[in-house]
């Protein structure tokens, strides 16, 4: 028996999109191209690092991101790092790019020849959603308040 074709979920990718645009959004404040904003990654006693968000360009309705981490297996294993768009009129912020990997499609065959699963990029939105929680949840700033 032929397992039927995966079918792209459409209303989850855009809600998991549209969660990541305000998780982004209560995370980054107003920074503008050129900034960015470091949270220390901490949960169950344990330190796992710290997420850098990186706006490398800023338009009136796009944006768009670098999101890193660095921790204490930078020398061991490649850290995770994406780029993000921000697309501030729909409010919706979708991932592009991850471990240089470029132009995610919204079904893949499988297999395949880069090893996608057949909701990659699904997948890449989820992870992101999950790391940006964690970073709310559990992170706080590292950057220092501005003095008068």
């Amino acid at each position: 028996m032929q397992k039927s074709a995966y079918v792209t979920d459409l209303r989850s990718l855009q809600g998991e999109c549209s969660a990541n645009y305000l998780r982004l959004v209560r995370l980054l404040g107003e920074l503008e191209a050129g900034e960015s904003r470091e949270i220390e990654l901490a949960g169950d006693g344990h330190w796992h690092g710290v997420l850098c968000l990186e706006v490398l360009e800023r338009a009136p309705y796009t944006s768009i991101l670098r999101v890193a981490q660095r921790g204490v297996l930078d020398a061991l294993i490649e850290a995770p790092c994406m780029r993000v768009h921000l697309y501030h009129d729909v409010r919706m912020a979708e991932v592009t790019d991850f471990q240089r990997q470029r132009h995610f499609h919204g079904r893949y065959r499988y297999p395949n020849a880069r090893m996608h699963q057949p909701d990659e990029k699904l997948q890449l939105n989820r992870f992101l959603g999950e790391w940006l929680e964690h970073g709310l949840a559990h992170g706080h700033s590292l950057d220092l308040p501005e003095l008068p």
